[in-house]
């Protein structure tokens, strides 16, 4: 996959903070060399977070996110700063831009205070230092001189966050699992849900995964499995299968062949496994009308039988045999208040870097809110949990 093809979550995420005016969106167009955001002078022009993929040298693929003002006023300018505040839980680096006239005021200083509380490595950028302005003298705090209208120091700000944003340890999703020469088996059902003409991005990164272990891959429909299954001279050394169909996986797959699930081997590549295989069991002593909310990292039209509104509480409730108050969230919209949630049931991730399922994962720990994904959760319901979980002993 070649950098220009990176998915976003599998981006370095870093975001431009500060004042309304203090010249986010020209720096963000000086670093992109795009015409990314609006640019005026009336305060407040960026009233949604703006994001740009690109490849920035030596750090490679990153996306930058551009956020509203974060002193922005009125009811309006709240949802505005609480959208900021989201961008903030994701960003695995920040540059705070400051209009070197004016200084660092207090919106400024809750940001520093917010960077270093989600452990977000930042740079300040003084702009505007081309016009007449105050020498500053900041400690405690790398800064840089820059001018997105003349573009001084521009080059020497990108340089400085490829060196800000954090080293990543290499994470697997599935090629520490498998050995050269071993056979994954991928199980893909196509049903309405599914994309035309393609597959779903965690069964593409699974497939590569196993590439990059040297193994190969045979992927096959649910109702091909059996026949694939007795074709292959050997047993596979894992199968992988969509949740949705792995109780009739599981079925059919011998007992001693290891087994999992697309969603579970992300809930362990976004690093939030244990808790969710802790979180599920929560599920078994809720009581009747609790709130449970489902949460989805991505946006997409909902089918007649969508997985998240309409067969996960189908499923719950029918096993359960109680009824539950079930809210529902998606894309970068996630409550900062959990306490009127029993429990969290999140789906894979695979839209959302791992510093945004982290610091969702966390915030529900933090709270004393049982924290799931789906792939664990229906594993937990047909009774087979234990064994989606095999494969991960000693890996976790």
């Amino acid at each position: 996959m070649s950098l220009s093809q990176t998915p976003s979550a599998e981006r370095v995420h870093i975001g431009f903070f500060g004042r309304r005016n203090a010249g986010k969106s020209s720096l963000v167009n000086a670093v992109t060399g795009q015409a990314l955001s609006v640019v005026s002078e009336t305060p407040g022009t960026t009233t949604d977070p703006v994001r740009k993929a690109m490849e920035l040298l030596p750090l490679g693929p990153v996306a930058i996110i551009d956020t509203p003002g974060f002193d922005d006023e009125g009811a309006l300018g709240a949802l505005r700063v609480k959208k900021t505040r989201g961008i903030l839980r994701e960003a695995d680096a920040a540059v705070l831009v400051i209009d070197a006239a004016q200084g660092i005021q207090q919106s400024d200083e809750e940001l520093i205070a917010l960077f270093e509380e989600n452990n977000t490595p930042f740079i300040i950028a003084l702009n505007k230092c081309d016009l007449p302005h105050c020498q500053l003298s900041i400690v405690n705090c790398q800064f840089l001189e820059v001018s997105a209208k003349t573009g001084r120091n521009i080059h020497e700000l990108k340089e400085a966050i490829a060196r800000l944003a954090p080293h990543r340890q290499e994470r697997r999703l599935v090629a520490d699992l498998l050995s050269p020469g071993d056979c994954a088996l991928l199980v893909t059902p196509i049903d309405a849900a599914a994309p035309k003409g393609r597959l779903i991005l965690p069964q593409q990164q699974a497939l590569r995964g196993a590439l990059d272990a040297r193994a190969y891959a045979l992927v096959s429909k649910e109702t091909e499995l059996a026949s694939a299954l007795a074709r292959l001279k050997e047993p596979p050394a894992l199968v992988i299968t969509d949740s949705q169909v792995f109780q009739y996986v599981a079925g059919i797959v011998p007992e001693d062949v290891p087994l999992t699930s697309f969603s579970i081997l992300f809930a362990r590549y976004k690093g939030f496994l244990k808790q969710a295989a802790q979180g599920v069991e929560a599920l078994q002593n809720l009581p009747e009308g609790a709130k449970i909310l489902i949460a989805e990292g991505c946006t997409h039209h909902r089918q007649c039988d969508d997985i998240g509104t309409v067969k996960l509480p189908r499923w719950i409730q029918e096993k359960l045999g109680r009824e539950f108050a079930f809210s529902y969230c998606s894309g970068n919209e996630f409550p900062e208040d959990l306490s009127p949630y029993a429990l969290v049931l999140h789906c894979g991730g695979c839209m959302l870097n791992e510093k945004a399922m982290r610091a969702r994962a966390n915030l529900a720990a933090a709270q004393g809110v049982p924290f799931t994904n789906y792939g664990v959760c229906i594993a937990w319901l047909q009774g087979i949990l234990k064994r989606s979980l095999r494969p991960f002993e000693g890996k976790l």
